[in-house]
């Protein structure tokens, strides 16, 4: 019978597996239709791979921080893997949100500002 901090552990590896594979089916995806648009006519290939790899990675970036949150918390909760699991997150919260703006050019708790519809009456 397996233990509660080998369930932890590998419920822990599980999830980082699956944020690994996001990034990676996230990047393979983004390349595949980058290179559709390429050999179509459609154009900005460029900044369709960068929002759609910006997507997948801010998503593979959660997973992994939910991961590392149920392995210090749940596992070892000592002030020093608490203060570690607080670095990780910091730079992983500051990643995400600079992939935020990145993407859609404000910040991730700002509503993008809506074109103005000029057959709108005024």
């Amino acid at each position: 019978m397996m233990a509660f901090y080998d369930i932890i552990e590998t419920t822990g590896k599980v999830i980082d597996a699956v944020g690994v594979a996001v990034i990676v089916g996230g990047a393979v995806i983004a390349l595949a239709a980058t290179v559709g648009r390429v050999r179509g006519t459609e154009g900005g290939a460029y900044d369709a791979f960068r929002r759609q790899l910006g997507r997948s990675i801010l998503l593979g970036l959660e997973f992994l921080v939910a991961a590392d949150i149920i392995r210090t918390v749940a596992v070892t909760p000592t002030a020093q893997s608490v203060a570690v699991l607080a670095g990780i997150v910091a730079i992983r919260t500051f990643l995400s949100f600079s992939l935020q703006v990145e993407m859609t050019g404000s910040w991730p708790w700002q509503r993008p500002v809506k074109p103005v519809d000029a057959r709108q009456p005024k």
